[in-house]
C-alpha cells in the first residue's frame, strides 16, 4: 500500500509541472516528505474534525465565540457541523454590530461572562453579552472572511440576503469595512491603524491587561491589520452582488492599500515588513531598535493577501527558519524574532518568548504552511508542517501556543490551531491529486 501511495504521489508531481506560479514538478524529496508525514497528517486531520464537531468557542477555558478564532476554523466547521448552526453563530455577530459599523470580538452567554470586559448588550441577542478588544483592527475583516468561507464551504449564498435589524448581511459587511475607513484610517499613509501590539496580537504595552484603547495608547500602523483588510476586500468582491460603481470603489481601496503597504511598510533592503509606523510616538525606549524584529504572523497574512512575489515568499520562509534556529524554537509559528525585552509590557504574560512575544503559535504557522502550498513550495511546506503535526500527536491535543522548547501552553483544545492545520493538510492533499 505504501509503495502504491508513493507511486501515485510521484505521478502527481508531474501534474504540477508548468503551473501558474512557475514551479516545476515536485521534487523527489518533496514526494518523500509527503509520504513520510501522511500518517501523522491523517491522524491530525481526524483529531481536528472531532474537536470542531464539539462547538464554536475558541477552546477549553473560553466561554466566548470569537470572530478572529472562528474565522480560522470555519472551513472545517462547514464540513463537520450543521450548516444552520454555523449560520446562527455568524448572524449573532451582526446582531451586535454597532451603529458605526464596528464588529465585536466575541459574545458569551450572559450568565457565564466572568471576564471583566465592558460588555455590550443587544435586544436582538438577549441571551448573550458581547465585548470588543479595541486595540485590535481585525474583527471586521475576520467576519467578512468568515462569511466568505461559509459560502465556499456550504454553497449557501443566501446568507448575504438575510436581514438583521432591517438591513441585509451584505449591507452589514459593507458597513463593517466602511468602519475601518472612517474610524481606523490614517489619511497621511492611506492605511488602517490599531494600538501598538506584537504582530497580530491583542495586548498593548501600556496596561496590565492591555486590550482597550485609551489616552495612554500609542496608535500605530502594521502589516497584519492592513493585509487582513485586503483579504477581506477580495472576499467581499468575490461573493457580493455589487454594482459596477461599488466594485470600482472597493477595487480602488484595495489597490490603494496594497500600494501604500509597499510604500510605507516594506523594507526593501532587509526584505521584511517594519513592525510599526507610530502615529503618536512609540511606547518603547528610544534606544530600542524595533526595526530588527521580524513579524512571522503578519508576513504570512501578507502572503495570503498576495503582497509578496514568489521569490519574496521563499526569502520569507528562509528567514523564518533562520529565526527558529536562533530562538531555539520548534516551528515557524514563532511569533517574532528577536523578542521585546523583559519589562516592555506591563502585562506579566508578555515577557520574552511568552504568549505573543515570541511564543510559538501553529495558529499562524499553519497559515504560512498553506501559503507555501499555494505557491507550490511543497518541500518547504512539508518541512514546516511536520513538527506541528508531531506535537499535536505527542500532546494528544491542539494547544494554544508553545514555548521555544516546545512545551504546550494555554487551552489544550484550541480550535484555531485545529482549523489551520486541517486546512493545510487538505490543501496539500488537493495539490497532490492534481
Amino acid at each position: 500500500m505504501k509503495i502504491k501511495m508513493l507511486v501515485l504521489t510521484c505521478l502527481s508531481a508531474f501534474a504540477l509541472n508548468n503551473n501558474a506560479n512557475g514551479q516545476t514538478a515536485l521534487s523527489a524529496d518533496a514526494a518523500k516528505r509527503i509520504e513520510a508525514i501522511k500518517p501523522a497528517a491523517d491522524s491530525v486531520k481526524d483529531m481536528a474534525e472531532t474537536l470542531i464537531k464539539k462547538g464554536f468557542t475558541a477552546g477549553d477555558g473560553y466561554g466566548e465565540v470569537w470572530i478572529r478564532d472562528l474565522n480560522t476554523f470555519l472551513t472545517v466547521a462547514c464540513k463537520v457541523n450543521d450548516k444552520d448552526l454555523i449560520k446562527k453563530h455568524l448572524i449573532t455577530f451582526f446582531q451586535f454590530q454597532q451603529p458605526d459599523g464596528g464588529i465585536l470580538d466575541g459574545y458569551i452567554p450572559v450568565k457565564t461572562g466572568g471576564v471583566p470586559y465592558n460588555f455590550y448588550h443587544s435586544a436582538l441577542a438577549p441571551n448573550y453579552a458581547g465585548h470588543k478588544n479595541t486595540v485590535e483592527t481585525d474583527q471586521e475583516t475576520s467576519l467578512v472572511q468568515a462569511i466568505a468561507k461559509y459560502i465556499r464551504g456550504t454553497g449557501d449564498k443566501t446568507i448575504l440576503k438575510d436581514t438583521v435589524a432591517g438591513a441585509s448581511v451584505q449591507k452589514h459587511l459593507e458597513e463593517a469595512m466602511q468602519f475601518l475607513l472612517t474610524k481606523r484610517f490614517e489619511k497621511k499613509y492611506g492605511l488602517v491603524w490599531g494600538a501598538t501590539t506584537v504582530d497580530w496580537g491583542d495586548v498593548q504595552p501600556e496596561h496590565d491587561w492591555g486590550v482597550v484603547l485609551d489616552s495612554n495608547s500609542h496608535r500605530t500602523i502594521d502589516i497584519y491589520d492592513n493585509a487582513m483588510f485586503i483579504i477581506a476586500i477580495n472576499d467581499f468582491l468575490s461573493m457580493a452582488d455589487l454594482s459596477q460603481k461599488s466594485q470600482k470603489y472597493w477595487k480602488g481601496i484595495k489597490t490603494s492599500i496594497a500600494t501604500n503597504i509597499r510604500k510605507h511598510l516594506w523594507d526593501k533592503a532587509q526584505q521584511k515588513y517594519i513592525p510599526h509606523i507610530y502615529l503618536n510616538g512609540s511606547p518603547f525606549p528610544s534606544s530600542f531598535n524595533e526595526s530588527e524584529i521580524y513579524y512571522h504572523g503578519g508576513t504570512a497574512i501578507a502572503i495570503e493577501a498576495g503582497l509578496l512575489s514568489k521569490e519574496e515568499v521563499k526569502t520569507a520562509y528562509k528567514k523564518m527558519q533562520e529565526n527558529v534556529k536562533k530562538a531555539n524554537a520548534a516551528t515557524i509559528g514563532l511569533t517574532i524574532y528577536p523578542v521585546y525585552p523583559q519589562g516592555f509590557f506591563k502585562n506579566k504574560g508578555m515577557g520574552p518568548y511568552s504568549y505573543q512575544n515570541g511564543g510559538d503559535w501553529t495558529w499562524f504557522g499553519g497559515r504560512m504552511v498553506s501559503q507555501l502550498i499555494r505557491y507550490n513550495l511543497i518541500d518547504e511546506a512539508c518541512e514546516a508542517m511536520e513538527p506541528m503535526l508531531d506535537r499535536v500527536i505527542k500532546n494528544k491535543g491542539f494547544y494554544e501556543w508553545y514555548t521555544p522548547d516546545n512545551k504546550p501552553q494555554g487551552s489544550s483544545s484550541f480550535r484555531g490551531e485545529a482549523g489551520v492545520l486541517w486546512s493545510a493538510i487538505t490543501e496539500l492533499e488537493q495539490k497532490t491529486k492534481k
